[in-house]
């Protein structure tokens, strides 16, 4: 599996934007992993795509992005979760969504830019 880890400084936080292929957050270990990796390389915040995280995160039946979610709150690292909301078939994921964006420690965007400007507040 690969995976790239670009470097932002944004109003003096080091956020990590993680790219790659496949999927690498799969499970709230993978969370906790990513979290501790990131904090001990130095990284305020995390930028993560859609596409690199399992499709039952967003099955909010799961409970598993809850779960995700709760570990990057404990931990107090900042999240962005970048991807394409417009066409979710989901009736729960578009509110779980603007709940979360309504916060500071969880925010889902379909732009980079977005991401960086919403971590960097």
């Amino acid at each position: 599996m690969y995976m790239e880890i670009i470097t932002h400084i944004n109003n003096q936080r080091t956020v990590a934007e993680i790219k790659g292929e496949g999927v690498y957050l799969g499970g709230v270990e993978d969370g906790v992993d990513m979290i501790g990796n990131m904090y001990y390389q130095g990284y305020d915040c995390i930028i993560l795509y859609a596409d690199n995280i399992t499709p039952e995160f967003f099955d909010l039946h799961t409970k598993l992005a809850g779960e995700i979610l709760q570990k990057f709150s404990n931990y107090r690292m900042r999240v962005a979760i970048i991807g394409d909301w417009k066409n979710t078939t989901s009736k729960s994921l578009p509110d779980f969504i603007r709940e979360s964006n309504a916060g500071r420690q969880v925010y889902f965007t379909d732009r980079l830019e977005n991401a960086l400007e919403k971590l960097s507040q």
